[in-house]
Parts: C-alpha cells; structure tokens; sequence
C-alpha cells in the first residue's frame, strides 16, 4: 500500500474514532450541564489496551478515547458519569473499512473463528447505565474468551 493511501487511513481513523468522540462531548455537554446530570458512554477497543502489529495508528486514536473520557470523568464534576466500553473481537463490519487485503482477510478471519456477538457489548452498555446514579463504571473490557 502506498503511503498516501496509509495517511488517508489514518486521517479517516482520527475523524472517526477521536474527532467523533470530541463532537459527541460537544454536544450533548451543555445538555447534561443543563438538565445536571448525563452519562457519557464512549466506546474504545482493546487495541487501546494492547498493540498488535499493523494496528498502531488505531490503537493511538482508541487510547485516545481512554485518555479523553478519564479528562472528561474528570471535569465533569459528580452530576455527569463517563464509561468507557472496549470491546474485543465482534462479529461487525469492522473490517469492512479496512484498505488493506491483508489485515483485512486476517480480521475477518479471526473474526469468523472467535468474535462475539454485538449484544455481549449491548449488554455491557446497558449494565452500566443501569447504575445507581452516583456509581460511576469507568470501563468495562468485553472480549472473547480466546482473544489473547
């Protein structure tokens, strides 16, 4: 893959995976300002936990959503909670994005032999939101069991 290519990915990546996140903050901050309370739930990876190869620019950009929702959990004060879900490998159209065949083939793959269904993180979400409003669950780690 040329390397123009590879910035376009890592451009799409960050648009996504942080603008996204910072927009979604944006927005809804003032709300839950106003009504005074809400609940910020952002979704990672556990690439923000563990870097493989070929992986790194999108476990920068989901270490970053960690990053951004522990400064938010932070300074959002006790009426605002802030989650963090990082899911493992799930059965989505994850790979779809991808540009490269290799990893592409490689993430379906795995993806096929031992991801698990999007409701195991549905469920995640929800456990968390469920919550006394003066807990907080910082993050949850959802992955399969065979996931290294």
């Amino acid at each position: 893959m040329d390397v123009t290519a590879r910035v376009d990915d890592w451009d799409a990546m960050i648009d996504i995976n942080i603008k996204g996140v910072l927009y979604g903050i944006a927005a809804a901050l003032p709300i839950f300002r106003k009504q005074g309370a809400g609940h910020f739930v952002n979704v990672a990876s556990t690439a923000a936990h563990r870097i493989v190869p070929g992986m790194a620019v999108y476990a920068g950009t989901k270490f970053a959503v960690r990053a951004i929702s522990e400064g938010l959990r932070q300074e959002a004060g006790t009426a605002l909670r802030v989650t963090v879900i990082s899911p493992g490998m799930t059965r989505t159209g994850f790979a779809d994005s991808m540009t490269s065949p290799e990893l592409k083939a490689q993430t379906q793959s795995t993806m096929e032999k031992m991801g698990i269904p999007p409701d195991a993180i549905a469920r995640a979400i929800a456990f968390a939101i469920e919550q006394p409003s003066d807990v907080d669950v910082g993050e949850i780690i959802v992955r399969p069991t065979a996931q290294s």
